[in-house]
């Protein structure tokens, strides 16, 4: 057991009363176990911020899946924006740095500062994030760039590894019998052969859905 799962396993039984989490969610498979678990202490809301993702047409798909889940157990979900500029920009240079790594920690950086913005206009009293139920992703490297932006934005940051006690598979199990969409690859267009970004790029596009 980690030291990070141990800590969130504190943070929670410390709880005097149901706070406000927002709750930064990378897609929907991940955001089962997250939900199911953190329910029962916060009063969640959802926000789907992901401009890494590639290309627009698998931005759509991955943001109806999380709606359609976020409509099915009662929960709100909120959208930002879809700016993959900012990805871009935010990891210029590292394009061909492993998953997992420094591109990796710098584009959970950005969509977690976002997160701590929004629930400090919001009010919220605590923002965390699903991206730790990932095997691929470093909880370690989250967490800590979550704490530092805690102290910045004056929210409490919900610190996790919610892939520890079978979480990870728990989003799997789950995501499966709700019939979810569950990508083959993380997100963005680095995590792509060359050749499958030019299939994914000629993927149609055909706008949002209302």
């Amino acid at each position: 057991m980690t030291g990070d799962y141990r800590e969130m396993e504190k943070i929670l039984g410390a709880l005097e009363k149901r706070e406000r989490l927002l709750l930064h969610s990378c897609c929907a498979p991940c955001s089962t176990h997250a939900i199911k678990l953190l329910k029962q202490y916060f009063d969640l809301t959802v926000f789907y911020f992901n401009p890494n993702i590639f290309p627009e047409a698998e931005y759509e798909k991955r943001l109806g899946e999380q709606k359609k889940l976020c409509a099915l157990w009662k929960i709100p979900v909120a959208e930002g924006e879809y700016v993959p500029a900012r990805f871009y920009e935010a990891v210029k240079g590292m394009e061909k740095e492993k998953e997992g790594g420094a591109r990796c920690e710098i584009c959970c950086a950005l969509r977690l500062e976002e997160t701590a913005k929004r629930a400090k206009e919001g009010g919220f009293g605590y923002f965390g994030t699903t991206l730790t139920v990932s095997p691929l992703k470093n909880a370690e490297a989250i967490n800590r760039a979550g704490r530092a932006l805690e102290e910045k934005y004056g929210v409490k940051y919900l610190v996790a590894d919610l892939k520890k006690k079978d979480g990870y598979l728990d989003s799997v199990r789950t995501s499966k019998e709700l019939g979810l969409y569950r990508q083959h690859y993380c997100g963005c267009a680095f995590s792509l052969s060359e050749e499958e970004r030019k299939t994914f790029a000629a993927a149609p596009y055909e706008g949002r859905k209302p």
